[in-house]
Protein backbone atom coordinates (compact mmCIF):
# COMPACT_ATOMS: atom_id res chain seq x y z
CA UNK A 1 0.00 0.00 0.00
CA UNK A 2 1.28 3.36 -0.91
CA UNK A 3 2.42 6.00 1.76
CA UNK A 4 -0.50 8.53 0.06
CA UNK A 5 -3.35 5.54 0.41
CA UNK A 6 -2.23 4.23 3.66
CA UNK A 7 -3.66 7.39 5.24
CA UNK A 8 -6.78 7.24 3.72
CA UNK A 9 -7.74 3.48 4.23
CA UNK A 10 -9.42 3.57 7.54
CA UNK A 11 -11.87 6.97 5.95
CA UNK A 12 -15.21 5.43 5.47
CA UNK A 13 -16.31 4.98 1.77
CA UNK A 14 -12.48 5.19 0.64
CA UNK A 15 -11.70 2.61 -1.59
CA UNK A 16 -9.21 1.73 -4.04
CA UNK A 17 -11.81 -0.99 -6.46
CA UNK A 18 -13.17 0.14 -9.24
CA UNK A 19 -16.94 1.62 -9.03
CA UNK A 20 -19.31 -1.35 -8.14
CA UNK A 21 -16.75 -3.83 -6.11
CA UNK A 22 -16.08 -2.01 -3.10
CA UNK A 23 -17.69 0.36 -0.58
CA UNK A 24 -15.04 0.93 1.37
CA UNK A 25 -16.92 -0.01 4.81
CA UNK A 26 -14.82 -2.64 5.65
CA UNK A 27 -11.51 -1.11 7.50
CA UNK A 28 -13.75 1.89 8.73
CA UNK A 29 -16.53 -0.75 10.61
CA UNK A 30 -13.01 -2.19 11.83
CA UNK A 31 -11.89 0.00 13.36
CA UNK A 32 -14.74 1.22 14.48
CA UNK A 33 -15.40 -1.74 17.08
CA UNK A 34 -11.75 -1.50 17.57
CA UNK A 35 -11.93 1.71 19.19
CA UNK A 36 -15.06 0.68 21.04
CA UNK A 37 -13.22 -2.06 22.91
CA UNK A 38 -10.56 0.99 23.92
CA UNK A 39 -7.93 -0.55 21.28
CA UNK A 40 -6.48 0.88 18.10
CA UNK A 41 -5.15 -0.79 14.64
CA UNK A 42 -1.43 -0.35 13.52
CA UNK A 43 -0.86 -0.30 9.55
CA UNK A 44 2.79 -1.50 8.94
CA UNK A 45 3.22 -1.62 4.64
CA UNK A 46 6.53 -1.88 2.46
CA UNK A 47 5.98 -1.98 -1.05
CA UNK A 48 9.97 -2.94 -2.77
CA UNK A 49 11.81 -5.28 -1.19
CA UNK A 50 12.26 -8.31 0.86
CA UNK A 51 9.93 -7.06 3.43
CA UNK A 52 7.38 -6.17 0.52
CA UNK A 53 3.55 -6.93 1.76
CA UNK A 54 1.19 -4.89 4.54
CA UNK A 55 0.79 -6.12 8.37
CA UNK A 56 -2.16 -5.11 10.29
CA UNK A 57 -2.02 -5.35 14.12
CA UNK A 58 -5.02 -5.19 16.37
CA UNK A 59 -4.80 -4.43 20.04
CA UNK A 60 -7.02 -4.63 22.61
CA UNK A 61 -6.49 -4.09 26.31
CA UNK A 62 -5.46 -6.92 28.06
CA UNK A 63 -5.56 -5.86 31.35
CA UNK A 64 -8.97 -5.93 33.39
CA UNK A 65 -10.92 -7.17 30.64
CA UNK A 66 -13.41 -9.44 33.06
CA UNK A 67 -13.98 -6.69 35.03
CA UNK A 68 -13.89 -4.50 31.67
CA UNK A 69 -16.43 -6.71 30.13
CA UNK A 70 -18.51 -7.04 33.26
CA UNK A 71 -18.28 -3.08 33.70
CA UNK A 72 -19.80 -2.75 30.02
CA UNK A 73 -22.51 -5.47 30.44
CA UNK A 74 -24.13 -3.13 33.02
CA UNK A 75 -23.86 -0.20 31.42
CA UNK A 76 -25.48 -1.44 27.88
CA UNK A 77 -29.24 -2.37 28.47
CA UNK A 78 -30.28 -5.25 27.53
CA UNK A 79 -33.18 -5.70 24.87
CA UNK A 80 -36.28 -7.97 25.67
CA UNK A 81 -36.94 -9.54 22.51
CA UNK A 82 -37.65 -6.27 20.52
CA UNK A 83 -38.10 -7.13 16.88
CA UNK A 84 -35.80 -5.23 14.80
CA UNK A 85 -35.36 -4.40 10.76
CA UNK A 86 -31.91 -3.37 10.22
CA UNK A 87 -31.47 -2.08 6.50
CA UNK A 88 -27.99 -1.56 4.40
CA UNK A 89 -26.73 -2.87 1.38
CA UNK A 90 -23.49 -3.80 2.99
CA UNK A 91 -23.52 -6.99 3.88
CA UNK A 92 -20.43 -6.90 6.34
CA UNK A 93 -22.44 -4.15 8.53
CA UNK A 94 -25.28 -6.58 8.94
CA UNK A 95 -23.65 -9.38 9.77
CA UNK A 96 -21.92 -7.01 12.54
CA UNK A 97 -25.11 -5.54 13.54
CA UNK A 98 -26.64 -8.68 13.64
CA UNK A 99 -24.11 -10.66 15.46
CA UNK A 100 -24.26 -7.63 18.00
CA UNK A 101 -28.16 -6.68 18.36
CA UNK A 102 -28.54 -10.66 19.05
CA UNK A 103 -25.93 -10.69 21.57
CA UNK A 104 -28.06 -8.27 23.60
CA UNK A 105 -31.46 -9.85 23.27
CA UNK A 106 -32.75 -8.61 21.02
CA UNK A 107 -34.44 -10.08 17.63
CA UNK A 108 -32.98 -9.14 13.77
CA UNK A 109 -34.39 -9.27 10.43
CA UNK A 110 -32.45 -7.92 7.59
CA UNK A 111 -32.69 -6.18 4.31
CA UNK A 112 -29.71 -5.00 1.52
CA UNK A 113 -32.23 -2.17 -0.07
CA UNK A 114 -34.86 -0.37 0.29
CA UNK A 115 -37.60 -2.66 -1.95
CA UNK A 116 -36.60 -5.53 0.61
CA UNK A 117 -37.46 -3.34 2.98
CA UNK A 118 -40.69 -2.45 2.24
CA UNK A 119 -41.68 -6.02 1.40
CA UNK A 120 -40.53 -7.42 4.98
CA UNK A 121 -42.26 -4.29 6.33
CA UNK A 122 -45.44 -4.96 5.32
CA UNK A 123 -45.34 -8.85 5.85
CA UNK A 124 -44.35 -8.19 9.86
CA UNK A 125 -45.49 -4.68 10.09
CA UNK A 126 -47.43 -5.91 13.47
CA UNK A 127 -44.31 -6.99 15.38
CA UNK A 128 -41.42 -4.91 14.07
CA UNK A 129 -40.75 -2.74 16.68
CA UNK A 130 -38.26 -0.25 14.73
CA UNK A 131 -36.54 -0.13 11.69
CA UNK A 132 -32.97 0.76 11.01
CA UNK A 133 -32.29 2.23 7.81
CA UNK A 134 -29.05 3.32 5.82
CA UNK A 135 -29.94 6.55 3.74
CA UNK A 136 -27.29 5.66 0.70
CA UNK A 137 -28.33 2.40 -1.31
CA UNK A 138 -28.81 1.27 -5.08
CA UNK A 139 -31.91 0.40 -6.35
CA UNK A 140 -34.06 2.58 -3.86
CA UNK A 141 -32.38 4.93 -1.37
CA UNK A 142 -33.25 5.08 2.27
CA UNK A 143 -35.14 8.29 2.15
CA UNK A 144 -36.98 6.87 -0.55
CA UNK A 145 -37.89 3.72 1.32
CA UNK A 146 -38.58 5.33 4.79
CA UNK A 147 -41.75 8.28 3.00
CA UNK A 148 -42.79 4.76 1.62
CA UNK A 149 -42.71 2.98 4.95
CA UNK A 150 -44.29 6.22 7.29
CA UNK A 151 -47.18 5.16 3.99
CA UNK A 152 -47.95 1.75 5.28
CA UNK A 153 -47.23 2.70 9.50
CA UNK A 154 -47.48 6.48 10.12
CA UNK A 155 -46.16 5.39 13.49
CA UNK A 156 -43.07 3.32 12.50
CA UNK A 157 -39.88 4.65 14.54
CA UNK A 158 -37.11 4.91 12.29
CA UNK A 159 -33.10 5.66 13.25
CA UNK A 160 -31.50 6.54 10.02
CA UNK A 161 -27.64 6.31 9.41
CA UNK A 162 -25.09 7.44 7.22
CA UNK A 163 -21.49 8.06 6.48
CA UNK A 164 -22.11 10.32 3.80
CA UNK A 165 -25.29 12.43 5.18
CA UNK A 166 -25.05 14.87 8.29
CA UNK A 167 -27.99 15.22 11.12
CA UNK A 168 -28.69 18.44 9.79
CA UNK A 169 -29.59 17.23 6.08
CA UNK A 170 -31.23 14.48 7.42
CA UNK A 171 -33.47 17.19 9.33
CA UNK A 172 -33.86 19.07 6.43
CA UNK A 173 -35.09 16.21 3.89
CA UNK A 174 -36.91 13.90 6.94
CA UNK A 175 -38.34 16.12 9.38
CA UNK A 176 -40.24 14.22 11.97
CA UNK A 177 -40.16 10.74 9.64
CA UNK A 178 -37.50 9.12 11.59
CA UNK A 179 -36.84 9.14 15.58
CA UNK A 180 -33.09 9.34 15.23
CA UNK A 181 -30.02 9.88 13.39
CA UNK A 182 -26.07 7.67 13.48
CA UNK A 183 -23.20 8.77 11.37
CA UNK A 184 -21.14 6.09 10.61
CA UNK A 185 -19.03 4.48 11.64
CA UNK A 186 -20.67 3.78 15.07
CA UNK A 187 -19.78 2.28 18.14
CA UNK A 188 -21.74 -1.04 19.25
CA UNK A 189 -22.15 1.44 22.04
CA UNK A 190 -24.01 4.25 20.50
CA UNK A 191 -26.09 1.69 18.42
CA UNK A 192 -27.51 0.19 21.73
CA UNK A 193 -28.24 2.84 23.69
CA UNK A 194 -29.86 4.47 20.84
CA UNK A 195 -32.33 1.58 20.32
CA UNK A 196 -32.64 1.18 23.87
CA UNK A 197 -33.83 5.14 24.57
CA UNK A 198 -36.50 4.10 21.49
CA UNK A 199 -37.95 0.90 22.44
CA UNK A 200 -36.35 -0.55 25.87
CA UNK A 201 -37.15 1.91 27.56
CA UNK A 202 -40.77 1.71 27.73
CA UNK A 203 -40.69 -1.90 28.67
CA UNK A 204 -38.37 -1.99 31.16
CA UNK A 205 -40.28 0.63 32.96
Amino acid sequence: ISPEIIDHIFEPFFTTKEVGHGTGLGLSTLIGIVKSHGGFVDVVSNITGSARGTEVKVFLPACDLVATQVEAEVETPQGNGELILVVDDENSILEVTKATLTSYNYQLLTAINGFEAIAIYAQNKNTIDLVIMDIMMPKMDGKTAILALKEINPEIKIIAVSGLISSQEIINDLNSNVVGFIPKPYSNEKLLKEIHQLVGSHTNS
